[in-house]
């Protein structure tokens, strides 16, 4: 599901960086990489069958749980971007996928998203089975990505590499 030049995974969003967007340090916030992401998710949803109609219809919708998101290079008032999707796993109630944001004028990676979701029941409030027409449409967009690769970026944990000092006890050392 790679695309032209170098960009990698399926084409889910694209859009520009709108002046609002812009910080004090004249380039696109934060804030908006993660709006530009959650477009990308929400066009993902409707890949599979996910909408406003059948929200209302079952019921079930999905609620990110997690996401981390790292910034690679600057996007500026007007850059045009495509964010894409690729399913790193999933399973009957949740998803596990990764979204990569280029800047089409030079195919540049800008920044990457990893996001768990989990499909709930919007009444209970609580995780639920993905309805078979949804879980059919995510196994159809696995099956096309053919054989890819985990994404560098993808469980990676942050830190420091060599701190001056440390504000938690036991700080660098991975617990269970």
């Amino acid at each position: 599901m790679s695309m032209a030049r170098g960009i990698e995974g399926a084409e889910v969003y694209r859009g520009a960086v709108e002046a609002a967007w812009i910080d004090v340090n004249a380039h696109m916030n934060v804030a908006y990489y993660v709006l530009a992401f959650d477009l990308g998710v929400d066009a993902l949803w409707t890949r599979f069958g996910i909408t406003g109609e059948s929200i209302g219809t079952t019921g079930g919708s999905t609620f990110a749980v997690e996401c981390h998101v790292t910034y690679q290079a600057e996007l500026v008032e007007g850059d045009a971007f495509v964010v894409t999707s690729q399913v790193l796993a999933y399973d009957e109630k949740r998803i596990h996928q990764f979204q990569r944001l280029y800047r089409l004028r030079d195919s540049r990676l800008a920044a990457t998203a990893e996001w768990m979701n989990l499909f709930v029941d919007l009444e209970t409030r609580r995780v639920t089975r993905w309805p078979d027409a949804v879980l059919e449409r995510i196994r159809g967009f696995v099956a096309g990505q053919g054989e890819t690769p985990m994404p560098a970026e993808a469980g990676k944990r942050m830190s420091v590499r060599s701190p001056l000092a440390a504000g938690v006890h036991n700080y660098g050392e991975r617990t269970a």
